[in-house]
């Protein structure tokens, strides 16, 4: 442990406590505010990463394998790999079934089909795969860029909300469970499901509503994609290690920031907690439901948790691995998507707070 971590500055803060929210405003803002940074954003949160964990001095073997193995170990590299080769070499056919599709059907209704279908399929095919679906979807549909980052941005909500329903969506939904799984809750398989689906899925629904309203009209070009369609194996490969570069690296913010999450995010009451989760935005979200979630909370509190961590993640690229790869394979920049995922998570989060805290049957209400 850094000498760091036993000067106390006044009120319980020590100086690693101001050292790591340095650290989390640098990752907030940085992006948005220098260029070099927004074209080399991976680069940037590995660094932010290394210096977390070295501030709040939690260098270990153990972390440092965990950290070079988990993008591996948890299928996210793999996958963008191998549906990376996939669709380079079957991009023809995709492109000439979607081109079916859309003679047949107005581009309105596919995007909503689109948005909803992988919101609520995310949680058996894994959001992973849904986020390579969605990236090779959009680009074959006859829009203007600005309508499809749109598109991607919404449908990313979508897949970060419907992926928490099983175990098999997402690392936040198979953390939960596994905290969960003893008494009282005796969490099971379906757990999540039955608790979250009265929220997850209205709010699937919602955003297909909202989708439709953000897609333009058709242009007469074929199917294209955002950026040059000349894609290498090479290109693949290249992006498949930018992705492990960026999991990597939230892996060791996570690790880093864990300290002040333990000390300062117990002790804060569910309708607080429920806005502080919006650094979810920015940090790996499966690191705030392992601090946060216990068997010893109710499941309001446990509905309010994990329903702000779920939302704030589609806010920024960092806040969900669909949003990293959706954005990596697509080109979008850090402002292009916070230009719409800030308010629309915004939003969200004010309607699910009245949603959660107040309504009648909300389970914290009253």
């Amino acid at each position: 442990m850094l000498q760091t971590a036993t000067v106390n500055l006044g009120y319980g803060i020590t100086a690693v406590d101001i050292g790591l929210g340095l650290v989390a405003l640098a990752v907030l803002i940085g992006p948005f505010t220098v260029k070099k940074i927004e074209h080399n954003l991976e680069a940037f949160l590995f660094v932010m990463g290394v210096l977390s964990v070295t501030i709040a001095g939690v260098w270990e073997m153990r972390l440092v394998e965990e950290a070079v193995m988990e993008p591996v170990v948890k299928g996210i590299v793999p996958a963008v790999l191998v549906a990376g080769m996939a669709f380079h070499y079957g991009r023809s056919r995709a492109q000439s079934a979607m081109s079916y599709v859309l003679d047949n059907t107005s581009i309105k209704a596919v995007a909503f089909v689109m948005i909803v279908g992988l919101g609520l399929v995310s949680s058996v095919i894994t959001a992973i795969i849904a986020a390579l679906l969605l990236v090779e979807l959009v680009n074959c549909m006859p829009l203007e860029r600005k309508d499809k980052i749109n598109l991607v941005i919404i449908t990313c909500f979508a897949i970060g909300l419907g992926a928490v329903l099983t175990p098999l969506g997402e690392p936040l939904s198979t953390i939960a469970i596994s905290k969960l799984q003893g008494p009282p809750y005796n969490a099971g398989f379906f757990f999540l499901f039955e608790k979250l689906a009265l929220y997850v899925i209205p709010g699937v629904l919602a955003l297909g509503v909202l989708g439709v309203l953000f897609t333009g009209k058709a242009t007469k070009q074929e199917c294209v994609t955002m950026v040059e369609d000349t894609e290498t194996l090479r290109d693949v490969g290249a992006r498949a290690a930018k992705v492990y570069v960026f999991v990597m690296a939230l892996l060791l913010l996570g690790a880093g920031m864990k300290i002040i999450i333990d000390k300062y995010f117990t002790a804060i009451p569910s309708e607080v907690l429920y806005w502080v989760n919006m650094l979810s935005a920015i940090l790996d979200n499966a690191t705030l439901t392992a601090a946060e979630i216990a068997p010893s909370l109710t499941i309001g509190q446990i509905t309010a948790a994990l329903m702000g961590l779920l939302i704030a993640g589609g806010m920024l690229v960092p806040g969900n691995i669909p949003n990293i790869i959706a954005a990596n394979k697509l080109g979008i920049t850090s402002k292009e998507w916070a230009r719409l995922g800030v308010p629309v998570g915004l939003v969200l989060m004010l309607v699910y707070f009245v949603w959660i805290f107040y309504i009648p049957f909300g389970p914290l209400a009253g």
